[in-house]
């Protein structure tokens, strides 16, 4: 039995109770904190929380890792549900276009965007693809990421979308993380389909969600369900079959201009709505609706869906931020998420999050914290083992360096205030606090 005692901690942060799955808007402002706390963790599982004045006694100390966070914060690791981190290559060559005018759409009319990954990755093999990928992780998970949701959507054809997800498996097998998986096949058109759409649908339903269910490989099914990209009808049409199969939707809708994508998500109970960076009324108020209905009993049994935002891809495209304050006071639970992809967010540092989502959405830091732990747990169904500072949880924590007060996080933007990050009660980055 390995055994975790943290001792003299600031503050033990996001001591939500155990049952609390989500954190809805008008809530979100409140974080609750142990102060001058201590934490007890058995096996990877958090076993006890209190204050110091009710410090547990010791008498056996064998196998146990006594950490002092004297002046210092511990937070639940963050938890990124959305993210494409299984890519061949970087594309800075369309960074310069970007700052040279060129749109994304322009970009991607002419081959470049998603295409671009897509050719590059089916040439790869997937040992390669693999070996990329574990790098990326272990630097999220230095960063404090303690569960990533990972995409494929760069293969574009049976046997490349398979071995995405193929190395997404392994990565969730060699790194100690919590990794959830998401057929994207319909993320764009592949250019061997670009005079037969309906086709490459039925590639999609027919034969990648049922081989895909069959080996194991994905938790949900997503669409890009967008102008240019895929039709509200056709994302219905995956989000359908892949319910057939137990895949539930986590899909891209708004990026770009509202064409119903969210009504439909709605109507076909998808675990999240992500992008949203362009919402009108009727968007918001579809997800509001169902969000009022389950607090009046008359819910369907499926929750709404988790709106879940990416402010890192809005600052590197210099496209509009999701509506934060809008959804958080219609009290629905936002989430954060990196949107780690080699085209419209090269970094997976959710604490470049957190500070965007502060100073470009107006969240409270508290407001920020919640969607970046609980909330994103629950955008990607982790949530009863992850997102906050619960007994029973896994005792997957960040404990920051000696910093005045939480808001100091986001406040220095750009600077590491990491000092230890554990998962499963194991250092996967030692600090001063461990030493």
């Amino acid at each position: 039995m390995k055994r975790l005692l943290i001792k003299n901690a600031k503050g033990l942060v996001g001591t939500h109770p155990a049952d609390l799955l989500r954190v809805g808007g008008r809530s979100m402002k409140d974080l609750p904190i142990i102060a001058d706390g201590w934490l007890a963790a058995e096996d990877g599982r958090i076993t006890g929380v209190g204050i110091m004045d009710s410090f547990p006694g010791i008498t056996d100390w064998s196998d146990l890792t006594v950490i002092d966070a004297e002046d210092r914060y511990v937070l639940p690791g963050w938890c990124d549900p959305h993210t494409h981190t299984v890519f061949a290559a970087s594309r800075e060559e369309e960074f310069v276009d970007k700052i040279k005018g060129h749109t994304y759409q322009e970009i991607a009319a002419r081959g470049g965007g998603i295409l671009n990954s897509a050719a590059k990755l089916r040439a790869m093999s997937e040992d390669e693809l693999f070996t990329k990928a574990k790098v990326r992780l272990e630097g999220m998970m230095h960063q404090g990421t303690a569960a990533v949701e990972i995409k494929s959507g760069y293969g574009l054809s049976v046997e490349s979308e398979l071995k995405m997800l193929r190395v997404a498996k392994r990565l969730k097998e060699a790194l100690p993380l919590q990794v959830r998986t998401t057929l994207l096949a319909a993320h764009a058109l592949p250019p061997e389909f670009k005079d037969d759409r309906s086709a490459y649908l039925d590639l999609i339903v027919n034969e990648l969600i049922p081989r895909v269910t069959a080996e194991g490989l994905a938790d949900f099914v997503d669409v890009f369900c967008e102008t240019n990209y895929f039709t509200v009808a056709e994302m219905e049409r995956i989000l359908v079959a892949g319910a057939v199969y137990g895949l539930r939707g986590k899909v891209h809708v708004n990026q770009f201009t509202s064409i119903g994508g969210i009504q439909a998500a709605v109507k076909h109970h998808a675990l999240s709505v992500d992008h949203l960076e362009v919402m009108e009324e009727a968007d918001i108020e579809a997800l509001a609706n169902m969000h009022s209905t389950q607090l009046h009993g008359r819910g369907t049994g499926s929750e709404a869906p988790i709106p879940t935002l990416l402010p890192s891809c809005s600052f590197f495209l210099r496209i509009p931020y999701g509506p934060a304050r809008q959804l958080m006071d219609r009290d629905l639970a936002v989430a954060l998420a990196t949107d780690h992809n080699p085209g419209s967010t090269p970094s997976g540092n959710m604490n470049f999050v957190l500070s965007l989502a502060c100073i470009q959405l107006r969240m409270l830091p508290e407001e920020a914290i919640n969607a970046m732990t609980l909330n994103s747990a629950a955008a990607m169904a982790v949530e009863a083992d992850l997102g906050s500072i619960s007994i029973g949880k896994r005792a997957s924590l960040i404990i920051t360096k000696k910093i005045p007060s939480l808001a100091y996080l986001p406040y220095t933007f750009g600077n590491d205030n990491i000092d230890t990050v554990l998962i499963d009660g194991a250092p996967v980055r030692s600090g001063e606090a461990l030493a």
